[in-house]
C-alpha cells in the first residue's frame, strides 16, 4: 500500500473519531449550561482616592460576558450594603441553578489585604484604625463562601483591584496589593497582578488587564488557563514589564468562554481530498483536483502548488535539453490582480476564446500551462460554455458494440466482480474490479506523454479503491447531462455503467 493511500485511509478512519470529538467537546463546553455572573466597578470613592477605570471596566466586562453567554447581575459605585446584598443575591441564584452552572465574579476598584486576608472597598469606605477594616469593607472570602457553598461544578473570580493602597498611612495595612488566596475546588482565581504588587488603572478608559481579557474572551476554543497566559502576556507589554497578571486554579473541568467550531464532515473530507493531492506533488493530480473543485477553498492554494509544479518541471527540461534557448523574462512572483482575473473568467467560461485571451494577454503567465492544456482539450472535442468541473477529459470516441448486449442497452445490475456484459469486447468481458488494476487505452488528458500514463494503472492516478471508487460514481446519479455525456478512456458507456452500479449501493 502507498504512503497516500495509507494517509487517506487513515484519515478516513479519523472522521468518526473527529466526530465524536466534536460531540464530547460539545458536551464539556454545552451552552445550555446555566452561566451567571457578578460583575462590580467601584470609583467614585468618596473618602479614598477616587478611580477613573473600573466603572468603565465593570461596563465592558460586562458586555463581553453577555456576549459570551453569561446572565449578568452588573452593579457600578456600590456602597457596603449594596455590594453586600448584590453577593447574597449572586450566591442564592447560583444556589438555585443547577451543578453544572458557571459562576462568575468580577471585581474593578480599591483592594487592600490585611493579616493575609483580602477586602474589597464599596466607595462609602472610610477608615481610621486597622482593627475596623472587617466593618467597613467586604471581606473577599465572604464572595468566595457564597459562590462554594452553591457546589456547582465550575466557579471563575477576577479580581482588577490594588490599583494602589488608600490606606497607606494607617498601621497595620501599609502592604501593596493583595494576597494570594486559596481556590475552592472548582474555582480559577485571576488577579490583575502579583500577590502584593500594584495593578496600574490604565492611561487609556479601561484598565491594561481588563482590556485584554474582554477583547480576547470571544476567541472560540481556548481553554481559561491558555486565555489568561495570553492576558498576561499583553499586560506585560502594555506595561512594559511593570505588572505581571496571576493565576491559581483547583478546577477539574474545562472550560472555554466560547467552544470551538468544529469542522463538519464535509470540510474533513474536503481537506482530506486536497491533502492527498498536495502529498502527491503531482501536477496532473493538482490540475485535475481544480477541474473538480473549481470553487473549493483550496483552489488558491492549488493554482498555486500547480503553477510551481509546472515551473519546476519546465526548468528540469530546460537543463537537460541540448539546445540552447534564450532566456526567458523572469516571471513575477505573484500573479497580478489583472492575470487572476483573466484565468478565473476563462475558467468560468471554459471556452477556447477565453483561453486564448488569457494566452494572448500573459503568454507566459504564471497559468500559462494550465491554459494550454485546457485550451488543446476543448480544441480537440466539442465546446463547452460551463466551468469545468469534472476531472476526466474526453480524448477519444466511444467504441462501437461488437460484444455483450447486441443492442447495446445498458443492464439492470452491475456488480463489482461481475463481468460488465456490454460495450466493446475488452471491457464486456471485464469487472469493475479488473478495470481498477488496468491500463487506459488513450492518454487521459490529450497530449500527456506517454511515460505518464502508458502501462500504468487507473489506480496508481486516481486512488482507486472500490469505497473510493463508489463514491466517485454516486455523482454520476445526480448528473445525467455533463458527466455521463464525457467520454472515458474505458469508453463513454464505462461512466453509465458505474452509475448503475452506484445505484445499486456499490455491491
Amino acid at each position: 500500500m502507498s504512503n497516500k493511500t495509507k494517509i487517506r485511509w487513515a484519515l478516513l478512519f479519523l472522521l468518526p473519531l473527529l466526530f465524536l470529538f466534536s460531540q464530547a467537546q460539545a458536551d464539556d463546553d454545552d451552552s445550555d449550561d446555566p452561566r451567571l455572573a457578578l460583575v462590580v466597578g467601584n470609583s467614585a470613592y468618596t473618602h479614598v482616592t477616587p478611580l477613573d477605570n473600573p466603572k468603565n471596566d465593570a461596563v465592558l466586562m460586562a458586555e463581553s460576558l453577555e456576549a459570551v453567554g453569561f446572565d449578568v447581575m452588573l452593579v457600578t459605585d456600590a456602597s457596603r450594603d449594596e455590594l453586600t446584598r448584590a453577593i447574597a443575591d449572586f450566591g442564592r441564584k447560583l444556589r438555585d441553578a443547577d451543578d453544572d452552572a458557571t459562576g462568575l465574579f468580577y471585581y474593578a476598584g480599591h483592594g487592600v489585604q490585611s493579616f493575609g486576608a483580602n477586602f474589597l472597598l464599596p466607595v462609602d469606605v472610610n477608615l481610621s484604625d486597622a482593627a475596623d477594616l472587617s466593618l467597613v469593607a467586604v471581606p473577599a472570602q465572604a464572595l468566595l463562601r457564597q459562590m462554594f457553598s452553591a457546589r456547582n461544578q465550575t466557579n471563575i473570580v477576577i479580581l482588577d483591584a490594588c490599583r494602589d493602597n488608600p490606606f497607606e498611612a494607617i498601621p497595620d495595612l501599609n502592604e501593596n496589593g493583595l494576597a494570594e488566596m486559596k481556590a475552592p475546588r472548582g474555582t480559577f482565581l485571576a488577579y490583575s497582578t502579583g500577590p502584593g504588587e500594584v495593578a496600574l488603572d490604565g492611561v487609556g478608559a479601561n484598565s491594561p488587564f481588563t482590556g485584554s481579557l474582554a477583547r480576547r474572551m470571544s476567541a472560540p476554543g481556548v481553554p481559561i488557563e491558555t486565555l489568561f497566559k495570553n492576558v498576561r502576556r499583553d499586560v506585560l507589554e502594555a506595561t512594559n514589564g511593570v505588572q505581571t497578571p496571576w493565576d491559581t486554579s483547583s478546577m477539574t473541568a474545562n472550560f472555554q468562554f466560547v467552544p470551538a467550531v468544529m469542522p463538519s464532515p464535509a470540510e474533513i473530507q474536503e481537506r482530506q481530498l486536497w491533502e492527498t493531492v498536495k502529498l502527491s506533488k503531482d501536477p496532473i493530480q493538482v490540475m485535475l483536483y481544480l477541474r473538480a473543485n473549481p470553487e473549493s477553498r483550496f483552489a488558491g492554494e492549488a493554482r498555486s502548488l500547480l503553477q510551481d509544479l509546472v515551473s519546476s518541471e519546465m526548468q528540469e527540461t530546460a537543463s537537460t535539453s541540448e539546445p540552447e534557448v534564450p532566456a526567458q523574462a523572469p516571471v513575477s512572483v505573484d500573479p497580478s490582480d489583472t492575470e487572476r482575473e483573466l484565468i478565473e473568467a476563462a475558467r468560468q467560461a471554459g471556452t477556447a476564446e477565453a483561453y486564448k485571451d488569457y494566452l494572448d494577454t500573459f503568454p507566459d503567465g504564471h497559468f500559462s500551462e494550465l491554459a494550454r492544456l485546457e485550451l488543446q482539450t476543448i480544441e480537440q472535442n466539442e465546446p463547452r460554455t460551463d466551468p469545468i468541473s469534472e476531472p476526466v477529459v474526453p480524448v477519444a470516441p466511444e467504441p462501437e458494440v461488437t460484444a455483450g448486449d447486441a443492442s447495446g442497452a445498458l443492464p439492470d445490475v452491475v456488480a463489482f466482480n461481475t463481468p460488465l456484459g456490454t460495450g466493446d469486447p475488452d471491457l464486456a468481458t471485464r469487472s469493475i474490479s479488473d478495470l481498477i488494476s488496468a491500463s487506459p487505452r488513450f492518454p487521459p488528458i490529450e497530449g500527456l506523454p506517454e511515460a505518464a500514463w502508458k502501462d500504468k494503472t487507473c489506480a496508481s492516478c486516481h486512488q482507486w479503491e472500490q469505497a473510493n471508487l463508489c463514491t466517485q460514481a454516486q455523482t454520476y446519479m445526480n448528473d445525467q447531462t455533463r458527466a455521463l455525456t464525457k467520454e472515458h478512456p474505458f469508453g463513454g458507456v464505462f461512466k453509465q455503467l458505474l452509475r448503475i452500479w452506484a445505484e445499486g449501493g456499490c455491491q
